[in-house]
Protein backbone atom coordinates (compact mmCIF):
# COMPACT_ATOMS: atom_id res chain seq x y z
CA UNK A 1 0.00 0.00 0.00
CA UNK A 2 1.30 3.70 -0.92
CA UNK A 3 1.88 5.65 2.11
CA UNK A 4 -0.68 8.64 2.39
CA UNK A 5 -0.08 11.43 5.00
CA UNK A 6 -3.53 11.00 7.31
CA UNK A 7 -5.12 8.07 9.21
CA UNK A 8 -8.43 8.27 11.06
CA UNK A 9 -8.86 6.94 14.78
CA UNK A 10 -12.33 7.13 16.11
CA UNK A 11 -14.02 5.42 19.07
CA UNK A 12 -17.63 5.65 19.44
CA UNK A 13 -19.31 5.01 22.50
CA UNK A 14 -22.78 6.21 24.60
CA UNK A 15 -22.12 7.20 28.54
CA UNK A 16 -25.50 8.61 30.29
CA UNK A 17 -27.32 8.04 27.13
CA UNK A 18 -25.51 11.08 25.38
CA UNK A 19 -22.71 9.48 22.19
CA UNK A 20 -19.05 10.35 23.23
CA UNK A 21 -18.07 13.15 21.13
CA UNK A 22 -14.75 15.77 22.21
CA UNK A 23 -16.97 17.37 24.45
CA UNK A 24 -18.63 14.73 26.61
CA UNK A 25 -15.85 11.50 27.12
CA UNK A 26 -14.95 10.02 30.44
CA UNK A 27 -11.31 11.04 31.55
CA UNK A 28 -10.36 7.85 30.97
CA UNK A 29 -11.27 6.81 27.96
CA UNK A 30 -10.03 9.82 26.58
CA UNK A 31 -6.45 9.11 27.69
CA UNK A 32 -6.59 5.62 27.08
CA UNK A 33 -7.48 6.27 23.57
CA UNK A 34 -4.73 8.93 22.86
CA UNK A 35 -1.96 6.37 24.49
CA UNK A 36 -3.90 3.47 22.70
CA UNK A 37 -3.39 5.72 18.96
CA UNK A 38 -0.14 6.61 19.87
CA UNK A 39 1.11 3.11 20.22
CA UNK A 40 -0.43 1.53 17.41
CA UNK A 41 1.73 4.82 15.01
CA UNK A 42 4.81 4.24 16.59
CA UNK A 43 4.68 0.37 16.89
CA UNK A 44 7.76 -1.47 17.72
CA UNK A 45 10.32 -0.25 15.31
CA UNK A 46 9.41 3.51 16.36
CA UNK A 47 9.05 4.08 12.41
CA UNK A 48 6.47 7.04 13.73
CA UNK A 49 7.26 9.18 16.03
CA UNK A 50 4.60 10.74 18.31
CA UNK A 51 5.65 13.77 19.34
CA UNK A 52 6.24 14.93 15.79
CA UNK A 53 2.60 13.22 14.97
CA UNK A 54 -0.12 16.09 14.83
CA UNK A 55 -3.36 15.45 15.39
CA UNK A 56 -6.93 17.46 14.85
CA UNK A 57 -10.26 16.82 16.44
CA UNK A 58 -13.17 16.29 14.53
CA UNK A 59 -17.04 16.37 16.19
CA UNK A 60 -19.04 13.20 15.83
CA UNK A 61 -17.36 10.33 17.97
CA UNK A 62 -14.23 11.31 19.17
CA UNK A 63 -11.51 11.07 16.07
CA UNK A 64 -8.10 11.79 16.35
CA UNK A 65 -6.64 12.77 12.53
CA UNK A 66 -3.29 11.88 12.70
CA UNK A 67 -1.11 13.70 9.93
CA UNK A 68 2.77 13.01 8.76
CA UNK A 69 2.82 9.68 8.27
CA UNK A 70 4.50 10.01 5.03
CA UNK A 71 7.50 7.88 5.77
CA UNK A 72 5.75 5.33 8.06
CA UNK A 73 5.67 2.42 5.33
CA UNK A 74 5.90 -0.43 8.39
CA UNK A 75 2.59 0.90 9.18
CA UNK A 76 0.92 1.48 6.18
CA UNK A 77 2.35 -2.32 5.25
CA UNK A 78 0.51 -3.20 8.42
CA UNK A 79 -2.76 -1.43 7.64
CA UNK A 80 -2.81 -3.44 4.07
CA UNK A 81 -2.43 -6.34 5.89
CA UNK A 82 -5.35 -5.74 8.25
CA UNK A 83 -7.66 -6.26 5.12
CA UNK A 84 -8.09 -9.89 6.30
CA UNK A 85 -9.30 -10.24 9.98
CA UNK A 86 -6.83 -13.43 10.16
CA UNK A 87 -3.68 -11.44 10.44
CA UNK A 88 -2.78 -10.28 13.46
CA UNK A 89 0.38 -12.23 13.31
CA UNK A 90 1.48 -10.77 10.41
CA UNK A 91 1.54 -6.88 11.50
CA UNK A 92 3.50 -5.20 13.93
CA UNK A 93 3.25 -7.62 17.79
CA UNK A 94 2.69 -4.00 19.35
CA UNK A 95 -0.45 -2.67 17.05
CA UNK A 96 -2.13 -6.26 17.13
CA UNK A 97 -2.02 -6.05 20.89
CA UNK A 98 -3.63 -2.49 20.29
CA UNK A 99 -6.37 -3.92 17.92
CA UNK A 100 -6.82 -6.77 20.48
CA UNK A 101 -7.56 -4.71 23.44
CA UNK A 102 -9.63 -2.20 21.29
CA UNK A 103 -11.71 -6.15 20.50
CA UNK A 104 -11.69 -7.07 23.70
CA UNK A 105 -13.40 -3.63 24.99
CA UNK A 106 -15.78 -3.61 22.18
CA UNK A 107 -17.25 -7.32 23.00
CA UNK A 108 -17.65 -6.31 26.44
CA UNK A 109 -19.35 -3.14 25.58
CA UNK A 110 -21.85 -3.39 22.65
CA UNK A 111 -21.83 0.48 22.28
CA UNK A 112 -18.17 0.66 22.42
CA UNK A 113 -16.69 1.04 18.43
CA UNK A 114 -13.62 1.66 17.65
CA UNK A 115 -12.71 2.58 13.29
CA UNK A 116 -8.73 3.24 11.68
CA UNK A 117 -9.73 5.02 8.07
CA UNK A 118 -8.26 6.69 5.24
CA UNK A 119 -10.16 8.46 2.99
CA UNK A 120 -7.72 8.85 -0.08
CA UNK A 121 -7.56 4.88 -0.52
CA UNK A 122 -11.11 4.49 0.63
CA UNK A 123 -9.33 1.87 3.54
CA UNK A 124 -11.80 1.51 7.28
CA UNK A 125 -11.11 -0.54 9.65
CA UNK A 126 -14.03 -1.46 11.77
CA UNK A 127 -13.70 -3.29 15.71
CA UNK A 128 -16.95 -4.03 17.08
CA UNK A 129 -18.33 -6.74 19.24
CA UNK A 130 -19.03 -8.78 16.30
CA UNK A 131 -15.17 -8.33 14.90
CA UNK A 132 -13.03 -11.41 14.41
CA UNK A 133 -9.38 -10.26 14.33
CA UNK A 134 -7.33 -13.46 15.37
CA UNK A 135 -3.90 -14.81 15.39
CA UNK A 136 -3.03 -17.41 12.66
CA UNK A 137 -1.49 -20.53 14.27
CA UNK A 138 1.82 -19.45 13.81
CA UNK A 139 4.35 -22.06 12.02
CA UNK A 140 8.10 -22.23 13.30
CA UNK A 141 11.07 -23.61 12.04
CA UNK A 142 14.97 -24.41 13.50
CA UNK A 143 17.17 -22.06 11.60
CA UNK A 144 20.94 -21.50 11.93
CA UNK A 145 22.53 -18.45 11.04
CA UNK A 146 25.44 -15.79 11.42
CA UNK A 147 24.77 -12.78 13.76
CA UNK A 148 28.22 -10.31 13.81
CA UNK A 149 28.10 -7.47 16.49
CA UNK A 150 30.13 -5.87 19.50
CA UNK A 151 29.36 -7.89 22.82
CA UNK A 152 28.18 -5.63 25.27
CA UNK A 153 27.62 -7.82 27.87
CA UNK A 154 28.34 -11.61 28.78
CA UNK A 155 28.14 -13.90 31.67
CA UNK A 156 25.16 -14.82 34.04
CA UNK A 157 25.56 -17.15 37.51
CA UNK A 158 23.07 -19.34 36.50
CA UNK A 159 22.03 -18.75 33.00
CA UNK A 160 24.51 -17.76 31.00
CA UNK A 161 24.15 -15.17 27.88
CA UNK A 162 25.73 -12.51 25.63
CA UNK A 163 24.34 -9.75 24.66
CA UNK A 164 25.33 -8.88 21.08
CA UNK A 165 24.57 -5.22 19.42
CA UNK A 166 23.94 -5.89 15.95
CA UNK A 167 25.19 -3.12 13.21
CA UNK A 168 20.86 -1.85 12.91
CA UNK A 169 21.09 -1.11 16.87
CA UNK A 170 18.85 -3.38 18.43
CA UNK A 171 20.80 -5.71 20.56
CA UNK A 172 19.77 -9.29 20.99
CA UNK A 173 20.40 -11.34 23.81
CA UNK A 174 21.70 -15.26 22.78
CA UNK A 175 21.53 -18.58 25.53
CA UNK A 176 24.48 -20.26 25.93
CA UNK A 177 26.80 -21.87 28.60
CA UNK A 178 29.29 -21.44 30.56
CA UNK A 179 31.57 -23.82 28.87
CA UNK A 180 31.13 -21.83 25.58
CA UNK A 181 32.03 -18.66 27.19
CA UNK A 182 35.10 -19.49 28.65
CA UNK A 183 36.41 -21.02 25.33
CA UNK A 184 39.06 -19.44 23.33
CA UNK A 185 39.58 -15.34 23.41
CA UNK A 186 38.82 -14.80 27.42
CA UNK A 187 38.61 -11.10 26.92
CA UNK A 188 35.51 -10.36 24.42
CA UNK A 189 33.51 -7.71 25.92
CA UNK A 190 33.09 -4.77 23.95
CA UNK A 191 34.79 -6.39 21.16
CA UNK A 192 33.46 -7.26 17.54
CA UNK A 193 32.93 -10.78 16.89
CA UNK A 194 30.89 -13.24 14.13
CA UNK A 195 28.17 -15.69 16.82
CA UNK A 196 27.22 -18.88 15.05
CA UNK A 197 23.54 -19.52 16.63
CA UNK A 198 20.62 -21.51 16.06
CA UNK A 199 17.07 -19.94 16.39
CA UNK A 200 13.45 -20.60 15.37
CA UNK A 201 12.17 -18.66 13.05
CA UNK A 202 8.66 -17.51 12.13
CA UNK A 203 7.38 -18.76 8.66
CA UNK A 204 5.02 -15.98 8.21
CA UNK A 205 6.72 -12.95 9.54
CA UNK A 206 10.71 -13.95 9.27
CA UNK A 207 10.85 -13.09 13.26
CA UNK A 208 13.17 -14.92 15.27
CA UNK A 209 13.32 -16.22 19.03
CA UNK A 210 15.00 -18.31 21.08
CA UNK A 211 18.08 -17.58 20.33
CA UNK A 212 21.75 -19.63 21.04
CA UNK A 213 24.84 -19.94 20.62
CA UNK A 214 26.91 -22.67 19.05
CA UNK A 215 30.53 -21.08 19.25
CA UNK A 216 32.35 -17.91 18.49
CA UNK A 217 33.43 -18.03 14.66
CA UNK A 218 37.20 -16.09 14.29
CA UNK A 219 36.35 -12.86 12.65
CA UNK A 220 39.54 -10.72 11.98
CA UNK A 221 38.92 -8.67 9.04
CA UNK A 222 41.73 -6.43 7.84
CA UNK A 223 42.24 -4.14 4.73
CA UNK A 224 46.03 -4.20 3.87
CA UNK A 225 45.86 -1.08 1.32
CA UNK A 226 49.45 -2.21 -0.50
CA UNK A 227 47.63 -5.29 -1.39
CA UNK A 228 45.02 -3.98 -2.92
CA UNK A 229 47.12 -1.54 -4.54
CA UNK A 230 48.88 -4.02 -6.23
CA UNK A 231 45.54 -6.43 -7.32
CA UNK A 232 44.06 -2.94 -8.63
CA UNK A 233 47.57 -2.70 -10.44
CA UNK A 234 47.49 -6.30 -11.60
CA UNK A 235 43.85 -5.66 -13.15
CA UNK A 236 44.34 -2.76 -14.87
CA UNK A 237 46.80 -4.60 -17.01
CA UNK A 238 45.13 -7.61 -17.50
CA UNK A 239 42.30 -5.44 -18.71
CA UNK A 240 44.68 -2.47 -20.64
CA UNK A 241 44.08 -4.19 -24.13
CA UNK A 242 40.11 -4.44 -23.94
CA UNK A 243 38.87 -1.05 -25.33
CA UNK A 244 35.26 -2.03 -24.37
CA UNK A 245 34.90 -4.26 -21.39
CA UNK A 246 31.07 -4.46 -21.80
CA UNK A 247 31.39 -6.03 -25.39
CA UNK A 248 34.15 -8.29 -24.22
CA UNK A 249 32.16 -9.64 -21.55
CA UNK A 250 29.13 -10.56 -23.75
CA UNK A 251 31.09 -11.77 -25.92
CA UNK A 252 32.88 -14.08 -23.37
CA UNK A 253 29.05 -15.34 -22.32
CA UNK A 254 28.20 -15.89 -25.79
CA UNK A 255 25.65 -12.85 -26.31
CA UNK A 256 26.65 -11.79 -29.82
CA UNK A 257 25.39 -8.14 -30.02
Amino acid sequence: MKPVNQLRFAVNDRIDNIDVNPTHIPLSLLGEFQKDVADFLKGSSRDVDPTKVMVALEEGSLTLVASGLLIANSLWSDIEHLQSMDSLNLIDPKRATVLERWQNAAQKNLNRKYSISETFSHISLNIDSSSSYKRAQDAWVYVEKYLHGRVVDMGGKTKANVHIELESGETLIISSTQDLLEQGEKNRLYRSALLHITAEENLSTGRLRNYKLLAFENYQPSYNENEFNTMVEQGTKAWEGISDANLWLETLRGNHV
